[in-house]
């Protein structure tokens, strides 16, 4: 460990909750992150969330989101030199609350693909309205 820094706080698996959960994945970005770090199946660098949903994440505000995950109990990091490895803790959040993770992440992957026709379903009626 780099002299000075902080180890970082991970809860014990029977220390985390269902309202903390929901809590920090109510958040857009952190949804977003969290879903993409389980559909990785292995651990993400902080880096690689820059650009959350095509839009720039400065790192202060990534940081505080990667901080909000860790401290909900939903990932484990660890710092690599200057980068931090961020590796979602599904199995043993699985183990407390079975199915709690995949149903939020397959709500999540329904809720994209929904603003993602709507989108669509709204483009083509403006375009009928216009008579193109």
């Amino acid at each position: 460990m780099i002299r000075g820094m902080r180890p970082l706080f991970h809860p014990s698996v029977d220390d985390i909750t269902v309202e903390g959960i929901l809590h920090t994945l109510s958040d857009p970005v952190r949804v977003a992150i969290y879903a993409d770090i389980v559909g990785s199946g292995c651990a993400q660098n902080c880096s690689a969330f820059l650009k959350v949903s095509d839009k720039a994440i400065p790192k202060s505000t990534l940081s505080q989101h990667f901080r909000a995950l860790r401290e909900a109990g939903l990932i484990r990091s660890e710092r690599q030199g200057v980068e931090m490895q961020n590796a979602s803790r599904c199995a043993e959040i699985d183990g407390r609350f079975p199915g709690l993770i995949k149903a939020i992440v397959k709500a999540h992957g329904i809720q994209l693909e929904g603003k993602g026709s709507s989108r669509r379903t709204k483009r083509k009626a403006s375009r009928r309205q216009r008579g193109k």
